[in-house]
């Protein structure tokens, strides 16, 4: 997918610059990778299937364990930490920026550890849950499968990570992409807040946070699952960060309960682990019922 959207942007970009063509541009690159995405999947599991059926269930088995991103982001976050523990502030900020789009050169350990619970926090969403949820629709769609519509989100995903900044070269050519990414990862983002809420013990709490500060990200959905986190761990999110030495305000998500720490980072990765088994397991039982019935 990178290969391709890259290949097809370096094209775009040195080629044309008006900006219609662009937007028309970008268009056919949002509505060709995720549908070719899906297209291709599905030809895959085909394939695989019509060889032997047991080969089929693993292909589809390897294709969709490549769309989540849990063991990236738990071995993304865990990178980090060792040296941070250590004092060793100028190699946790050279390993973060490895990682996060933010610039790094600066972030006080404080910040650090927010960054880090910030990008675990919104790819809790985009890189677990919002493909898992494609994945578990896909399973119940006669003649589809799970791989072809989990593919075509992790496809809306990459887009919206490859192109879909409000910055040139890329204002024109990745509208697109970000208004879909939007679109579909509104209902998942919603359904893991939700989810996140209930294993909080104290959901009415932390969906009134949500309500009250998520609505100020201006992301329809990120805002949503950091303020979700933050309101769990006690923490605050948000705040002054740097892109490309161009300085950025977000809202301020949750309150200031307690300073973000290594354990607020460990216990953001168990909250993903756990709302990930969640889904899963309410998938596969509601997968068992209907081959039962």
């Amino acid at each position: 997918m990178g290969w391709g959207i890259s290949s097809y942007n370096y094209l775009v970009i040195n080629r044309w610059h008006s900006h219609l063509v662009r937007r028309l541009a970008g268009i056919g690159l949002g509505v060709g990778a995720i549908l070719g995405s899906g297209l291709v999947g599905w030809l895959i599991l085909q394939a695989a299937s019509g060889i032997h059926p047991w080969f089929g269930v693993g292909i589809e088995a390897i294709l969709l364990a490549s769309c989540f991103a849990a063991r990236s982001l738990q071995a993304a976050a865990i990178d980090v930490l060792p040296p941070l523990s250590a004092g060793d502030v100028e190699e946790a900020r050279s390993r973060l920026s490895q990682y996060v789009g933010r610039d790094t050169e600066n972030l006080s350990p404080e910040d650090i550890h927010r960054a880090i619970v910030e990008t675990i926090a919104e790819n809790t969403t985009d890189g677990v849950t919002a493909p898992l949820f494609y994945a578990l629709i896909g399973a119940f769609i006669p003649g589809v499968g799970s791989l072809p519509l989990a593919l075509a989100y992790k496809a809306a995903s990459t887009l919206d990570s490859m192109v879909g900044y409000q910055r040139e070269p890329f204002t024109d050519l990745g509208w697109f992409s970000a208004q879909v990414e939007d679109f579909l990862t509104l209902v998942p983002c919603r359904l893991t807040v939700l989810t996140l809420s209930l294993m909080s013990g104290a959901p009415q709490q932390t969906w009134h946070l949500c309500r009250r500060d998520a609505i100020k990200d201006p992301s329809p959905n990120a805002g949503w699952s950091e303020c979700a986190f933050a309101a769990i761990l006690d923490v605050q999110l948000g705040g002054t960060n740097r892109y490309g030495g161009v300085v950025k305000h977000k809202p301020l998500l949750g309150e200031p309960t307690h300073p973000i720490t290594s354990a607020q980072v460990h216990q953001a990765l168990g909250l993903t682990r756990n709302c990930f088994l969640i889904w899963l397991g309410i998938g596969l039982v509601g997968l068992l019922l209907e081959k039962l019935v």
